[in-house]
């Protein structure tokens, strides 16, 4: 399995983004973190994201995008179309989707050229159209599944420059977390700590010929 050098964890502040920088630096690994409420990086706010993506130098071996929420402003998931609003909508784009893009849109610079890197970001299982039976939990299926494709296709891209580059989409499980705490119910949970080490092994184990994919804790593919 490959051994990661460097790493930058955006959200590294979260429950898992916090339990990945931690893991990473147990395993030798050195750590960039960087977080909206430590040091005020906002994915949301383009602006924001220059900024702080822009100051660092890299290389790094590892980008990992630890950010999202299920419920944004106390807004809960919604269960059926006629609690649908726009700006809920908005916001579930803005954060799950549009802020790791931002993100992935300075990997091209921050990731070396030559040699294996990885650019990855916590995804979710409902955001599979193909694997949702169930529905509901529109903004954030739909959000979801939007960084699917951007990601897909940002790893087209990278991949012709970065011969050797994963671009990847990750489902950590159901973590037990504030984001998971008020949903989980009977569904069983693992501890922040255990999905960041199952994550960085799938992180670890995928190959070029896998990015753009969509992953897993345990390194099988999702349906899209």
């Amino acid at each position: 399995m490959v051994q990661f050098g460097s790493a930058l964890v955006i959200g590294a502040s979260g429950g898992i983004g916090a339990a990945l920088a931690a893991e990473l630096g147990a395993r030798g690994v050195t750590v960039t973190g960087l977080s909206r409420s430590a040091d005020g990086l906002d994915v949301t706010d383009a602006g924001s994201v220059e900024a702080y993506l822009g100051a660092l130098a890299g290389p790094y071996d590892l980008i990992f995008v630890a950010t999202g929420a299920l419920e944004i402003g106390g807004r809960r998931p919604e269960k059926a179309l006629r609690q649908l609003d726009a700006e809920a909508l908005m916001a579930q784009f803005a954060l799950n989707a549009i802020g790791p893009a931002l993100v992935m849109r300075h990997a091209p610079r921050l990731m070396p050229r030559e040699g294996r890197a990885v650019f990855a970001a916590l995804s979710a299982r409902v955001g599979s159209i193909g694997d949702n039976g169930y529905g509901g939990w529109y903004g954030y299926r739909a959000a979801k599944a939007a960084l699917n494709q951007l990601l897909h296709t940002g790893a087209i891209e990278i991949a012709r420059s970065h011969r050797e580059a994963v671009v990847a989409a990750l489902h950590p499980g159901t973590v037990a977390t504030p984001l998971t705490s008020k949903y989980a119910g009977r569904h069983p949970t693992v501890t922040p700590d255990h999905a960041a080490g199952r994550l960085i092994d799938v992180a670890a184990s995928l190959t070029p010929a896998q990015t753009g994919g969509f992953f897993d804790y345990s390194g099988a593919e999702i349906p899209w």
